[in-house]
């Protein structure tokens, strides 16, 4: 009788083991969709349309680190720093990210068992009425408890939706450090192009006052000859109404760069207005060598924007498996030791005040008015939309990747006819101005020689100008690495 005593525990320890084995290795399940990206348009494209004579070098992307600094212009260095530094819109996505972290730091402690500690003390009164019987009587009895146990509470994850609930969470931590790389890209391209418009201003407005100079130099000549009776009055007048011309033009050009220092200010953290003219450093924007620009696909890894859009699109598909395993049951083992006695001392006297439970529940829903089959219903057609808003994303991007290429390459033809158009209307400006005081040319041909010289000129500078802001939109595009932070994130399988 003892040997079959012994072998009936045996065989109900081993029941038990078994039982416990298979809950750990169920809670290793999880039910719903694996996570796979879609193909987009960028993976099945062969290269960029516009690409020209940019270098095609799908592993140099690295070279696009830090190009701002191609400038040579210590100004637009520190400002790059300070903008990183004090940007409001950059501290608020930091606070997303610290908010994000911690949810995800709460959905891995939806795994761990729930520990506590409990001491309770409890008081009770009751009153009795015996009647007749026994000596009759009412009479009141007083009692006190104390107890102190420890409780833990552990759910078997036995179809991972505390797990998916994680990996959704993690995602969505990734998808707010993306969307925090990709407004950090903006903020330089914006510092950066403002610099740029600051510049363009600067030479523009010192280009204005020179040609007003000049302007009034050719008045004094008309004027000269007008007293000497060679010219008539209207060339005194249009010589006037020319010089008031340009004047005119310089508060328009004041404006511009006033409103860009503004810009520039805000985007800084700074009180609009409160900060000094910037140096004119950048007399002469400086040639622009090609850059690697990549695979189209490159993007699908690089555009912070793109991989947020993913992110989010994984999160999603975790969430698809989190109301799926709402069909499921769940299973809850909960565990309580401690002591319970009428004083304080007693708790702690552990020879005949123990007590200890266990307690396993199983949850398994039967009928829900079909709120779990919509719930599923609303996370796949969930996980569609933000499929179909990746998909955007990425076709988006290569717009912008090729609208900026052929803009460059256009604003650089119109830059070559526009040096041919300065170096012919400076030489018609002196011609004109040499053969008026010969006598040979009217005011007119002096004007209007004067006049396409300037707007040759002022040409010139913008171009130069877009030509750089349309490096800075490739770069965007491009999704470059800008300040040399590490790659984000393999997702965590």
């Amino acid at each position: 009788m003892k040997n079959k005593s012994i072998v009936n525990s045996y065989k109900r320890n081993l029941c038990l083991m078994s039982c416990v084995l298979c809950l750990l290795a169920l809670s290793g399940c999880k039910v719903g969709p694996n996570y796979s990206r879609p193909e987009t348009i960028a993976e099945t494209s062969d290269t960029y349309t516009y690409v020209g004579v940019h270098e095609q070098d799908a592993n140099a992307l690295t070279n696009n680190d830090n190009w701002w600094k191609n400038f040579g212009d210590p100004v637009t260095k520190e400002l790059v720093e300070e903008a990183l530094a004090n940007n409001y819109d950059l501290k608020a996505t930091a606070a997303r990210v610290i908010q994000a972290q911690a949810s995800l730091a709460e959905a891995k402690g939806m795994q761990l068992p729930d520990i506590s500690y409990n001491l309770n003390r409890s008081r009770s009164k009751q009153s009795m009425n015996l009647g007749s019987a026994f000596g009759g009587g009412r009479f009141t009895i007083m009692s006190t408890t104390w107890s102190q146990d420890i409780s833990a509470t552990y759910i078997l994850d036995l179809f991972g939706k505390l797990k998916r609930t994680e990996q959704a969470a993690w995602a969505d931590v990734l998808t707010i450090k993306t969307n925090e790389l990709a407004l950090t890209n903006s903020i330089i391209a914006s510092v950066v192009n403002a610099r740029i418009n600051i510049a363009i201003a600067q030479k523009r407005l010192a280009l204005a006052r020179e040609n007003i100079n000049s302007q009034q130099q050719t008045l004094e000549i008309v004027q000269r000859r007008y007293d000497e009776g060679l010219v008539g009055p209207l060339d005194i007048r249009l010589a006037r109404e020319n010089l008031a011309s340009l004047k005119s033009l310089e508060p328009s050009i004041e404006l511009q760069l006033i409103t860009s220092q503004n810009a520039l200010d805000v985007i800084l953290g700074r009180r609009p207005g409160s900060s000094e003219n910037l140096p004119e450093t950048l007399e002469e924007l400086p040639q622009l060598e090609s850059i690697p620009i990549g695979l189209p696909a490159s993007l699908l890894d690089r555009r912070p924007d793109i991989k947020a859009a993913e992110f989010t699109l994984i999160a999603a598909n975790e969430r698809v498996g989190v109301s799926i395993s709402q069909l499921y049951p769940n299973l809850a083992i909960t565990g309580s030791y401690g002591f319970s006695g009428d004083t304080l001392e007693e708790i702690f006297k552990y020879d005949y005040t123990e007590m200890y439970s266990a307690i396993m529940s199983l949850a398994q829903p039967i009928f829900k008015g079909g709120q779990i089959r919509a719930q599923i219903k609303a996370a796949k057609a969930r996980y569609e939309e933000l499929a179909a808003t990746y998909a955007g994303t990425v076709l988006n991007a290569l717009r912008e990747v090729e609208d900026a290429l052929i803009t460059e390459q256009k604003l650089r033809e119109q830059l070559e006819q526009a040096q041919i158009q300065l170096t012919e209307a400076n030489a018609a400006e002196e011609l004109s101005r040499q053969r008026y005081q010969n006598g040979i040319e009217g005011i007119l041909a002096v004007l209007e020689s004067e006049r396409r010289s300037r707007a040759a000129q002022e040409q010139l500078i913008i171009l130069k100008g877009q030509i750089w802001s349309s490096r800075v939109n490739l770069h965007l595009a491009l999704g470059g690495d800008w300040n040399n932070t590490q790659e984000i994130y393999a997702v965590e399988k």
